[in-house]
C-alpha cells in the first residue's frame, strides 16, 4: 500500500508534456497566460517568478484592455507591456504594429534590447531617438519594422518627414509617461497619438500618476484598468536610506569620508545641475580611480561609452544629473548618494531605484546629503515615500560646525 501511494505520488508530480510544470502557479509566469513559445524563452532567459507589476499587469493587457500601470521604478516594466505586444502581434506581417514612447534616448534602447530578448529571432524593431544618424533610423523603416522604441521629439520628425507611417499601429505605450510630461513633450505626445487608429490597444506605465498623467489617460485611454502597487510604499524599503546633515563647504569633504567608511561596491552620486557634476568629478578625478561623470550635455556617444562602463562594472563611482535618474537598468550599484536634495519628491524615488535593482545586490543604500536649509524638503520626501529616513553617523567626522550660542 505504501509502495503503490509513493508511486501515485510521483506520478501526480510528473509533469504534462504539454504545459509549463509550475509549483505555484500564482507566482510563475506559466499563470499569466502566456503562450509556450513565450515561457520557454522566458526559460532559457532565467526568468522564474514573475514581480508584482508583471503578475498584475501581463493578464489584463493580454486581454487587449488598455491598461495603466503604476510601481516603483526596477520592477521590470518592460517585460509587463512588452510581453503582452509581443504574443498579441502577428509576427507574420512585416508592418509596423506597436509604437513604444520613452523620454530619453537611453531607455528608446534600453527597451529595444529587452524586447529584443524577449522576442523571436524574426523580430524586427526600430529605435527612434535624436542624437543618431537620422539616416540610419530612416533605412531602417524602409527595411521594414514591426515595432519602434523612440523618444516623441524624434518621432514627429520622422513623421513630419513622412518616413514614419503609424496607420496600421495595433499597440501604443507610454513608457514613463510622468518623466516625458516633466520634460515638456505633452504636445508631442498629442501629436503622434491623433495620428494612431482609434481602434487600439494603449498601456502606459509611470512610476508616478500626478493629475497630468491622469488627463492624459483619460484622454487617449479606452476605460483603462489600473494597475496600483505603489500607494503604500512608493520607495522601495528595502533599500536602507539615510540621510547626513551637512554644511555646503563640507559637502565635498564629507562625500570622501562617506566613500571611505562604507567602500562601497558602485556608486552613483547625483548632482541637480550639469555645473555641480563637473565641479564634483574635477574633485574626485584626480584622486580617485574608475570614476566617471554624465550630464545632458555630453555627446551621445560619449554618453554611451559612460553607460556601457558602468554597466559592465569597469566604473565604479558615477557622477550623474537626473538625465539617468529613471529608466536606466544598471545592476550592482550597491549606494546611491544625493549629493544634491532633488528638486522634486518623486526625482527622490527614482533616484534611490537605482540600488538593490532586480537583477542587482539584493539590498542597496542611499544617502542624502541636507543643509540646514533644507530641513522641509527633506519633510516633503519622507511625506511623500511614508516613512522616516534614518540619520547616518560618520566615524570621528562632523559635517556640522557647532552653532553659535543664541546671545552671541
Amino acid at each position: 500500500m505504501k509502495t503503490k501511494e509513493k508511486n501515485t505520488k510521483e506520478n501526480n508530480r510528473r509533469p504534462d508534456r504539454n504545459r509549463t510544470p509550475r509549483k505555484k502557479p500564482q507566482t510563475e509566469f506559466a499563470s499569466l497566460g502566456l503562450n509556450p513559445k513565450v515561457l520557454s524563452r522566458l526559460e532559457k532567459l532565467g526568468y522564474e517568478k514573475p514581480s508584482p507589476i508583471q503578475r498584475e499587469f501581463i493578464p489584463i493587457a493580454l486581454t487587449g484592455r488598455d491598461v495603466t500601470g503604476q510601481a516603483q521604478t526596477g520592477t521590470g516594466k518592460t517585460a509587463a507591456f512588452g510581453l503582452p505586444i509581443l504574443e498579441q502581434m502577428d509576427l507574420r506581417l512585416p508592418s509596423l504594429q506597436a509604437l513604444i514612447l520613452t523620454p530619453t534616448r537611453e531607455l528608446s534602447e534600453q527597451v529595444a534590447n529587452e524586447l529584443e530578448r524577449l522576442g523571436p529571432n524574426n523580430l524586427k524593431l526600430a529605435v527612434l531617438v535624436g542624437g543618431r544618424p537620422i539616416r540610419k533610423q530612416i533605412q531602417t523603416l524602409e527595411q521594414g519594422a514591426q515595432i519602434v522604441v523612440g523618444t516623441p521629439g524624434r518621432v514627429i520628425d520622422l513623421l513630419f518627414r513622412k518616413e514614419l507611417k503609424l496607420e496600421e499601429i495595433k499597440f501604443v505605450v507610454l513608457d514613463e509617461a510622468d518623466r516625458m510630461l516633466d520634460i515638456g513633450f505633452r504636445p508631442d505626445i498629442e501629436k503622434i497619438m491623433k495620428r494612431c487608429p482609434t481602434e487600439r490597444q494603449t498601456l502606459l506605465l509611470s512610476a508616478t500618476m500626478s493629475d497630468e498623467v491622469e488627463r492624459l489617460a483619460k484622454r487617449f485611454m479606452n476605460e483603462p484598468a489600473r494597475v496600483d502597487l505603489s500607494e503604500k510604499d512608493v520607495a522601495n524599503k528595502s533599500i536602507r536610506q539615510y540621510y547626513i546633515s551637512v554644511d555646503p563647504d563640507r559637502k565635498i569633504t564629507l562625500l570622501a569620508r562617506l566613500l571611505l567608511q562604507e567602500r562601497p561596491q558602485q556608486v552613483l552620486v547625483f548632482t541637480r545641475t550639469k555645473r555641480g557634476a563637473e565641479k564634483l568629478h574635477k574633485a574626485f578625478n584626480k584622486k580617485l580611480k574608475n570614476i566617471a561623470m554624465i550630464h545632458g550635455d555630453l555627446p551621445q556617444q560619449k554618453r554611451d561609452r559612460v553607460i556601457k562602463d558602468f554597466r559592465s562594472g569597469k566604473t565604479r563611482m558615477l557622477i550623474a544629473t537626473d538625465v539617468v535618474g529613471r529608466g536606466i537598468d544598471i545592476s550592482g550599484i550597491s549606494h546611491i548618494i544625493n549629493y544634491d536634495v532633488p528638486e522634486f519628491c518623486d526625482d527622490y524615488v527614482h533616484r534611490i531605484g537605482r540600488a538593490g535593482r532586480l537583477s542587482s545586490v539584493d539590498t542597496g543604500q542611499a544617502f542624502t546629503f541636507v543643509t540646514r536649509e533644507q530641513g522641509s524638503q527633506l519633510t516633503e520626501i519622507e511625506k511623500r515615500i511614508n516613512m522616516l529616513l534614518d540619520e547616518y553617523e560618520l566615524k570621528d567626522f562632523s559635517s556640522l560646525r557647532p552653532r553659535p550660542p543664541k546671545n552671541y
